[in-house]
């Protein structure tokens, strides 16, 4: 729990929901305290198999704006100082944000209930599963500020949406709206905003409801799958396998599955 990101856990089994809350700002997430904020929670969750999802939102009408305008205006902060510095400022600051995603294995879901700019936009992707408000829209808008996606953005988003579709967003900065994002494969699902977090939660428990190591384990080689080739992935596969094989939830499920009953699962 800090300021900035808002963390609960009491409306559905072993998934938190974590909320960017500075919604007066449109929740930036540039900022030192909302990196820490999340880079800690990310460790957290990580060395916690009770924790089997975490659904990701921001308060108020927006998902997330990015970078903080007026603090790049005004050269404050990890926008400041001579380019070595900016570079750093960009290493050690934002670029730990999809560092720390990348490492952890608990499985997210980004309930995007607004517009998500910039690396805001990054930040749902970051997400394994995505899920819209009708009311959402998606903006890789660094060019039309001068900029570039200095948190990855570029790799992050030819993942989720072709490399064609990807040089349309980043080279244009124009908006996709739900509908679009939902056509793209940026989203699996839109839904109404009264129905968004019932949405994004019921996606999250159908994740937690499996046993946590194989879920962390099939994230950590769809995360693979990005940049390894299949030899490599065969490889990594197998020794996965082999773990789960002797898990005590993998003979909780068979169990479950010749009694015709949901599984106890432990994360053992």
């Amino acid at each position: 729990m800090s300021d900035v990101l808002r963390v609960e856990r009491d409306r559905t089994p072993h998934v938190e929901t974590w909320t960017l809350d500075l919604p007066d700002q449109r929740n930036p997430i540039s900022g030192p305290d909302v990196v820490a904020a999340l880079v800690d929670n990310l460790a957290r969750v990580d060395a916690d198999t009770d924790v089997r999802c975490v659904v990701l939102t921001g308060a108020g009408s927006a998902f997330s704006a990015g970078g903080n305008v007026r603090d790049m205006e005004e050269r404050r902060g990890m926008f400041g100082g001579t380019p070595w510095e900016l570079r750093n400022g960009y290493r050690h600051g934002i670029q730990q944000i999809p560092a720390a995603m990348a490492r952890c294995e608990t499985p997210f879901v980004a309930a995007v209930n607004g517009p998500a700019v910039g690396a805001g936009c990054d930040l749902t992707l970051m997400c394994d599963l995505r899920v819209a408000s009708s009311r959402a829209w998606f903006a890789e808008s660094f060019v039309q500020l001068g900029i570039i996606p200095g948190d990855g953005g570029a790799w992050l988003l030819t993942q989720a949406v072709g490399p064609a579709r990807a040089a349309e967003m980043a080279l244009t900065g124009d908006r996709v709206d739900a509908a679009t994002a939902l056509d793209w494969g940026l989203v699996s699902q839109v839904v109404e905003p009264d129905d968004l977090l019932d949405a994004a939660h019921a996606l999250a428990a159908r994740v937690a409801k499996n046993p946590p190591h194989a879920t962390r384990m099939a994230k950590k080689l769809l995360k693979a799958s990005q940049h390894q080739g299949q030899a490599a992935v065969l490889e990594l596969s197998a020794a996965m396998q082999a773990l789960a094989h002797h898990t005590a939830d993998h003979a909780e499920a068979l169990a479950a599955l010749r009694e015709k009953r949901a599984g106890d699962y432990q994360g053992s």
